[in-house]
């Protein structure tokens, strides 16, 4: 066992990333401190992930079949599971689709051990935390290993790199993190098996080499809206302007409704001031739920849908503009040209001088409006198509496309203006 290992094992933080270069001996420490807790509580319940189940069969599955002694514990190969003598369990399972997570509903579990966290979307990773419980006094835990990249490197890096140094336990809403940065030359035992595994990390692309041998978290290589910055583009809410015009973007199916409400100032500024993000809604709670966010006489100049919410439902005859309508919702066609659309997104982003000279973006965001702040710099390119962005994981495309929707739209800026003293109305600070 290696320091590091010993000091993820050690770790009684509630949340623990061991994640960094390849090679670290992440997972072998997550199989050796499973393996501890299961000898150590007896009838205790552990579930270890990976993204797929082919990912888990070519990694964990052979690894724990070679660690785990068969004199404490034997492996059920149909059900993917470990049982001990003494009656602890640890569950082998995988989250392929977004809503595979559903399969884990009424299930509870000590601790939660994700390998490879960044191959996981934050929904997942989240829903899966509220499985963490039970009446016992053992441990609560969520354990995991990564390497940089992958569709959830953004969330992964926000949620624990940033917040504070390696090595240190800090808290966040009352619950403990830790990060445990891991490289390769932390693992010896790998070096001297391996001699050759260093030069052959050395051969990679460079964002991969610096992933894989360097664990570096500050990755662009990927992200398609790589001008995006928090401290460029996210400012705290602040007073609307009288004369600016607002609209409403939406991107809406049952799986989830994701609205956007954005005020534009006559020169051509936008601001995103209030967003809804809400699944399982038919059109009818949809629309309450949009109507219930906005302000007593707070006059929306347009509501942008896009074009498939014109086709006509089987079922009712009607399309889904149409029954937004019967609930007094009346919506105009947004354009639905995907790479003309984040185009014109990259040209709001892109800071400018305004008419008093200050660099700064067409477009910001409230810092209230949580969803599309974590999702817009987590798209990625598709492979296929660098202009466009990749449509998976699904859940991180909902609001930039209700974005994108209104960029598409409403992306020429007007002619530019005098400057002039604004007048705000009274309650001006919007609910968001």
């Amino acid at each position: 066992m290696t320091r590091r290992q010993a000091a993820f094992i050690q770790s009684d933080t509630f949340e623990t990333l061991f994640g960094g270069a390849a090679g670290g001996g992440k997972s072998h420490g997550q199989l050796l401190d499973a393996l501890r807790f299961a000898v150590t509580y007896p009838g205790s319940r552990q579930l270890m992930l990976r993204r797929t189940m082919p990912e888990l069969e070519r990694s964990l599955v052979p690894a724990a079949l070679r660690l785990y002694p068969r004199c404490i514990a034997t492996y059920k190969v149909s059900e993917h599971r470990w049982e001990f003598s003494n009656r602890s369990t640890l569950e082998f399972g995988y989250c392929d689709a977004e809503s595979d997570v559903t399969r884990y509903q009424s299930a509870e579990y000590d601790v939660i051990r994700f390998d490879e966290l960044t191959h996981f979307t934050e929904s997942q990773f989240t829903y899966l935390l509220s499985r963490i419980r039970g009446a016992n006094r053992y441990p609560k835990q969520v354990k995991a290993t990564t390497n940089p990249g992958g569709v959830g490197h953004q969330w992964v890096k926000s949620r624990y790199i940033d917040p504070a140094p390696p090595n240190t336990v800090w808290e966040k809403n009352g619950t403990s993190r830790l990060f445990l940065p891991a490289k390769l030359t932390d693992n010896p035992f790998l070096q001297q098996a391996d001699k050759n595994y260093q030069k052959r990390l050395q051969l990679l692309t460079p964002h991969d080499r610096r992933a894989l041998l360097d664990g570096v978290w500050e990755l662009d290589e990927g992200r398609y809206f790589r001008e995006f910055s928090t401290a460029l583009h996210v400012t705290p809410p602040h007073p609307i302007p009288r004369g600016w015009r607002r609209f409403l973007t939406i991107d809406y199916g049952l799986d989830m409704l994701a609205a956007l409400w954005i005020a534009q100032s006559p020169d051509g500024y936008s601001v995103v001031y209030r967003e809804l993000y809400q699944p399982g809604l038919i059109i009818s709670e949809a629309a309450a739920a949009i109507q219930n966010c906005e302000l007593s006489g707070e006059q929306i100049d347009c509501r942008l849908a896009p074009p498939d919410l014109w086709n006509r439902r089987q079922e009712t005859g009607k399309s889904a503009v149409e029954l937004f309508a019967d609930c007094g919702l009346l919506f105009d066609k947004s354009s639905n040209e995907r790479v003309a659309g984040w185009l014109a997104l990259h040209e709001l982003l892109a800071p400018r001088k305004d008419l008093f000279g200050t660099v700064r973006p067409r477009l910001t965001i409230f810092d209230t409006c949580r969803n599309l702040i974590r999702t817009l710099p987590a798209l990625q390119h598709d492979s296929r198509n660098p202009s466009d962005t990749a449509n998976t994981p699904h859940e991180l495309t909902h609001a930039p496309d209700a974005l994108r929707g209104y960029a598409a739209t409403i992306y020429e800026s007007p002619a530019p203006v005098q400057p002039t003293t604004y007048d705000c109305e009274i309650g001006e600070f919007l609910r968001y």
